[in-house]
């Protein structure tokens, strides 16, 4: 079973989303927040999210699911792990992000 790998910048966006929850809706909201991304990143390889690839068009490789208010953007790493890349909210503007984070590894 292939192991979840949280990139750097999707680690960056964790906190912050995160920090962001917690100082908006409290420490419970948070933590349910955060530990249900979690889950669904560990619901990736047994396919327990509704996963789909990144348009071509972006000229990246990758998938990506929504978790409730955010897009979660991953991709199988050279080893066969999944790589967590970046977690972007449904309002950010998510090509130029996008491109910045896939090639940003």
């Amino acid at each position: 079973m292939p192991q979840v790998r949280i990139q750097a910048a999707a680690s960056w966006r964790l906190d912050e989303i995160y920090r962001y929850t917690l100082n908006r809706w409290g420490e419970e909201q948070a933590e349910r927040y955060i530990t249900g991304m979690f889950n669904a990143f560990e619901r990736i390889a047994s396919h327990g999210v509704g996963s789909r690839p990144v348009p071509a068009d972006l000229g990246v490789e990758g998938f990506f699911f929504r978790y409730e208010r955010h897009f979660v953007y991953w991709k199988y790493l050279a080893d066969g792990d999944i790589g967590i890349v970046t977690i972007l909210h449904e309002r950010m503007h998510r090509i130029a992000r996008l491109r910045a984070e896939f090639f940003d590894e």
